[in-house]
């Protein structure tokens, strides 16, 4: 990988991870197109780690205010929020620690797949279209069953912004509330994965799949454009369009199914 092509994919990372659209399908997508192998997922990490930045960069103040919260010894609103978005985690933790191999093996650049998953993204995102905004916070029993969602979304071609704010809007979350929850709630496993795959990363290695400086490249690359990104999604969620994205995902499947049948 050279430097333009973790230019390309940093900035296809950034750009979609907070749209309902897969950034792990695009992302596996764009490096099918540009002939791309990285077995150890290092750069995929890297990337998404750049986009958790970034949301820790807009929400900052909010968390800046959780971190404070345990020091209070009180069960308030802020300590009850930190104990959600530990459940939340709980799912995805789950499947990380049981089925890594099984999920690294869908990292393969398989086209085909992804057209497919993209098109169950297709339909979590129409359904929303009959949610209900019963302007319900996001409860402890709501938390746990969002955290599924995000487990579900670890196949590339399942949006995991998609499938956590739109399974907050079928439970009848608020809008804006389920938007800022799924957004914090991606912060202990990426961060979790991040560390874990920095512990393994081979430094030493005379010709590593993807190099230090790709790897830098892409990490800023995406935290820029994340930023900008989760700042429009925000706005998405807030003038219930979420669906339109549907269109998109969509075009983007039949396009990845045609391709993938075609080569």
């Amino acid at each position: 990988m050279n430097g333009l092509d973790a230019l390309l994919l940093g900035f296809l990372q950034g750009l979609t991870e907070f749209l309902p659209v897969s950034s792990s399908g695009h992302l596996e997508l764009g490096k099918a197109i540009l002939g791309i192998h990285d077995p150890t997922l290092t750069f995929t990490v890297v990337v998404h780690g750049a986009t958790v930045l970034s949301i820790i960069v807009v929400f900052w103040q909010d968390i800046v205010r959780l971190l404070k919260a345990p020091f209070t010894l009180k069960w308030d609103d802020d300590n009850k929020y930190i104990v959600k978005l530990l459940i939340s985690a709980i799912p995805a933790g789950i499947v990380g620690l049981l089925y890594e191999k099984p999920i690294e093996k869908l990292f393969t650049g398989n086209v085909l797949f992804i057209g497919i998953m993209l098109l169950i993204t297709t339909a979590v995102l129409g359904l929303t279209l009959v949610a209900k905004d019963k302007k319900r916070p996001v409860g402890f029993w709501d938390s746990f069953i969002i955290g599924i969602a995000q487990a579900i979304a670890v196949i590339p071609g399942i949006s995991r912004s998609g499938m956590t704010i739109s399974t907050g809007l079928l439970l009848g979350n608020d809008k804006d509330e389920v938007a800022k929850f799924s957004f914090l709630m991606v912060i202990i496993p990426v961060i979790g994965a991040n560390v874990v795959d920095i512990m393994q990363y081979d430094w030493s290695a005379p010709h590593p799949a993807v190099g230090p400086w790709a790897l830098l490249i892409g990490f800023i690359t995406a935290f820029v454009t994340g930023y900008f990104a989760c700042k429009f999604m925000i706005k998405i969620v807030r003038k219930s369009k979420l669906s339109y994205f549907a269109i998109y995902t969509l075009v983007v499947a039949a396009l990845a199914i045609f391709y993938g049948l075609t080569h």
